[in-house]
């Protein structure tokens, strides 16, 4: 007896339900990841019909919140909707989340959608390197949890200009530049640690997390080989790229032959990613309200909606 109705990729498009595609071919290119190839057969079968079924949900809350209001006899703004994406390093959850907010921004009742990552709740690589953790950045204890909690909760609470600090990818280490959150009708919030509870958190005193704080969540899978071949791919291309930058914190990458690159990829995926995924983040994905599992070229072939 699963928790989940099962869908495969021709029985979710139909849930689609007529609904048009607001996005051009450019629009898509501009959204996917570096390693991913998003077609408009991708966005329209798939994401369309997740964005609609997104929609009625906000549109239950926004309803149940009007309910509230009258009952209570107020005006008070309702709280933001917030939407947890997860997954591997390397799966395509930012993609996912970038999409989707696109999608969701186009929708009449709730133009004001933001999309933040986790990735500025790190610690600072000063601080990893005092706490002997450099080398488990991504992993549970290499997160800021009570400035992240805070965060959530400030927007949850409808408080205004509330800011996370923005991470860099380039320099592999939070920037001294902000993003601010001012109210929004949706919140999307994607990181590896969206769905980790008190579990992935044994030496933490927190007792709220993030998952506390969301109306759905969503959590992007696929089989670990898979994941581990996307993840060498993508560091072979951005040793052609982002590593190039002024800047990078891996411009050394760049002086390694192929064959050292690839080893170095599979070095990295094995003693940390790979690592981090078994323990960390497959074990929440049961958590999820809904599972993207995809196969070869980053396409999803089912689709797990919890009952």
């Amino acid at each position: 007896m699963s928790p989940f109705l099962s869908f495969s990729r021709e029985q979710w498009s139909h849930l689609r339900d007529s609904v048009p595609m607001t996005l051009s071919e450019d629009d898509l290119q501009e959204l996917q990841g570096i390693n991913e190839n998003l077609t408009m057969k991708e966005a329209v079968e798939i994401y369309l019909p997740l964005a609609r079924l997104l929609n009625l949900y906000v549109a239950a809350r926004q309803s149940r919140n009007s309910v509230l209001h009258e009952f209570l006899g107020n005006d008070e703004t309702s709280p933001p909707f917030i939407i947890g994406i997860a997954g591997s390093v390397a799966v395509g959850k930012s993609t996912t989340a970038r999409i989707l907010r696109a999608l969701l921004a186009r929708w009449g009742n709730h133009t004001n959608v933001e999309l933040i990552t986790t990735d500025g709740f790190l610690y600072p690589n000063e601080v990893l390197m005092e706490k002997g953790i450099m080398h488990k950045k991504g992993f549970p204890e290499s997160y800021d949890i009570k400035r992240l909690i805070e965060f959530v909760s400030d927007v949850k609470a409808c408080k205004q200009d509330v800011y996370a600090p923005i991470y860099s990818h380039i320099t592999y280490n939070i920037t001294n530049k902000i993003k601010v959150v001012n109210v929004p009708d949706i919140l999307i919030i994607e990181g590896l640690n969206v769905l980790q509870s008190g579990m992935n958190y044994t030496h933490s005193p927190h007792r709220v997390f993030i998952s506390d704080f969301l109306d759905f969540s969503i959590f992007v899978d696929a089989q670990p080989e898979l994941i581990e071949k996307w993840y060498i791919e993508r560091f072979m291309k951005l040793r052609h790229s982002a590593f190039k930058q002024p800047g990078s914190y891996f411009s050394h990458y760049t002086k390694l032959s192929e064959e050292q690159a690839v080893n170095k990829a599979k070095n990295i995926w094995h003693t940390i990613n790979g690592k981090n995924l078994k323990q960390n983040i497959l074990p929440t994905k049961g958590r999820a309200h809904l599972i993207l599992t995809k196969g070869a070229n980053h396409t999803v072939e089912e689709i797990l909606l919890r009952k």
